[in-house]
């Protein structure tokens, strides 16, 4: 079953090529949507792809790439978007 989460990640997030990492994990785990950064420092995902993968996906959020320092990560399930791919959003 495909589920959508909106994540939003808190801490050290900016500057530690958190996005490009989203990114690629989730390509890694068949993942679309997007990823941008926040004007008070955090990251949002909007990400969709099957529920198991998603799960992986949300516990990799708890770390991130090796410079983040992630504080708290929040997610909740939505309505999928039908996303083609992950992006990152400027």
């Amino acid at each position: 079953m495909r589920v959508h989460y909106s994540i939003h990640v808190y801490g050290k997030v900016q500057g530690v090529f958190f996005r490009a990492n989203t990114q690629n994990k989730a390509e890694a785990l068949g993942i679309f949507g997007w990823v941008r950064n926040e004007p008070d420092g955090s990251v949002y995902i909007e990400a969709e792809g099957p529920e198991e993968q998603m799960k992986e996906f949300v516990d990799w959020c708890q770390h991130g790439p090796t410079y983040a320092r992630v504080e708290k990560v929040e997610h909740k399930e939505d309505e999928l978007h039908g996303f083609q791919r992950f992006e990152i959003k400027r």
